[in-house]
């Protein structure tokens, strides 16, 4: 059980320096004990308080990151088993299966649809995230496909799959400081394998053929390494549900330390048709799954589920923004008409890609409402005629255009008289309500 704000702040020197960015003692152990903030954040706590501390504030999945520098791929961390309890905290990882035993043919094609199977939906960049290499006996060919991974797909975070330790050193050195996850310790294999995971300073992924023997391995590697990922052996879809949650509900609602890691899930071992793949791969984003393990990236399978995942994985307690700037759409002028919305996520795109449809060149002018919708953004006080006005003012967009035409939503007609009266050098002029209605509106455009 994590400590309590209280609990924290008595085992802190409580000398309200401020230096941790918080003002006093008490704020900062309730940041530390919410999540909020790191206990190493404090410049005057002992060591062995930082340690106390980390290890009992720590969450009941333990965080495990793969990848380095920029190109990095995190899972576990999780604290809550619904959404609307807090938030997940990782979204589940879209891997790719290659191995030594494929043709050229299919190798080059899975990179290949690695690289270009990416879309930018609200901001946000969906895309796989790594690539498992699957070793078939041939230690040449294995090490030999990990550097040519390495140097086509250098974004992609890595699972080296081998039964055999050595071959996997040899793969994980390789890889160098780009940490791969390296599969799997078994019964059979789990000192050799501990051993190159601890040497090659790698996360080690544990395997059985049951949750129970799975849970068992764990507990007993844990002891000595602590950087765990579990892959429970279920290759039905049924059981590799049951296993999700019973590991998520075991480490969140009960504590038990044996099963407190992340999850890897194997999709492409459960069927040979690639439309159930992404089915079964759907329910698992849905449920837990830290990774899914795919045969083949194909548009019409794995779009559903990175847009699944983007929705799943969304905080449902910050609304998603787009920056406060200009936006140029179809390369607009000094003559180009210049309209104004809020930064709510939906509402940019949906504004901006009427705009692109009706090809008028224009200026779209983007003000910060926190997220909020027009009319809850105009509501709230975040949308008004005075802060229009400031954030025209300020833009430069006086400077890109020759007129002083300003459009605004037409939800928001109530402020044309306001808005005249905070910019008397323009003119105001009401768009439509409904952003559909756009491109006709652009299309018959005159600056008054």
């Amino acid at each position: 059980m994590g400590l309590s704000g209280i609990e924290i702040m008595k085992m802190l020197p409580k000398k309200n320096c401020g230096e941790c960015g918080v003002p006093t003692c008490l704020a900062f152990a309730m940041k530390v004990a919410a999540g909020q903030a790191d206990i190493n954040a404090c410049p005057h706590a002992s060591d062995e308080v930082k340690a106390k501390i980390s290890e009992a504030s720590a969450p009941p999945i333990r965080t495990i990151k793969l990848g380095s520098g920029d190109n990095t791929f995190e899972m576990g961390g999780e604290t809550c088993l619904y959404r609307h309890e807090k938030r997940f905290e990782h979204p589940t990882g879209i891997c790719v299966l290659v191995s030594t035993d494929m043709s050229e043919d299919d190798i080059a094609g899975r990179l290949s649809r690695f690289n270009t199977l990416r879309y930018d939906r609200v901001g946000v960049l969906m895309k796989a995230d790594l690539i498992a290499i699957k070793d078939r006996g041939d230690k040449s060919a294995f090490t030999s496909l990990v550097e040519r991974v390495r140097g086509e797909c250098p974004d992609a975070c890595l699972i080296l799959m081998s039964e055999d330790p050595d071959t996997l050193s040899e793969g994980a050195k390789i890889c160098a400081d780009h940490k791969p996850l390296l599969y799997a310790a078994t019964k059979d294999n789990a000192d050799k394998m501990v051993e190159v995971a601890k040497d090659a300073k790698c996360p080690l992924c544990v395997k059985g053929d049951t949750i129970g023997e799975t849970a068992s391995l764990a507990e007993k590697i844990s002891e000595d390494y602590k950087d765990l990922v579990l892959d429970t052996g279920a290759r039905t879809l049924r059981a590799v549900l049951e296993d999700q949650i019973l590991i998520r509900r075991a480490s969140i609602k009960h504590k038990v330390r044996s099963v407190g890691f992340p999850t890897v899930t194997f999709p492409c071992e459960m069927t040979d048709d690639l439309m159930v793949e992404s089915m079964i791969a759907s329910v698992l984003v849905a449920k837990y799954a830290g990774i899914v393990v795919l045969s083949d990236l194909q548009p019409d399978t794995v779009y559903p589920l990175f847009l699944e995942r983007l929705n799943i994985f969304t905080d449902p307690q910050r609304p998603m923004v787009v920056q406060e700037d200009i936006y140029p759409i179809n390369g607009p002028d000094e003559n180009s008409p210049v309209l104004i919305t809020c930064n709510f996520s939906l509402t940019y795109f949906i504004v901006s890609g009427e705009v692109e449809g009706s090809k008028v060149p224009s200026w779209l002018l983007i003000k910060d409402t926190e997220g909020l919708s027009v009319l809850t953004a105009w509501a709230a006080g975040k949308f008004s005629a005075d802060l229009i006005a400031a954030f025209v003012k300020k833009c430069g967009i006086a400077d890109k255009v020759s007129h002083r035409c300003l459009i605004i939503p037409g939800y928001l007609a109530s402020l044309k008289g306001e808005l005249e009266e905070e910019l008397p050098d323009w003119t105001i002029q009401i768009g439509p309500r409904e952003a559909s209605h756009l491109p006709a509106f652009l299309r018959e455009w005159q600056p008054s």
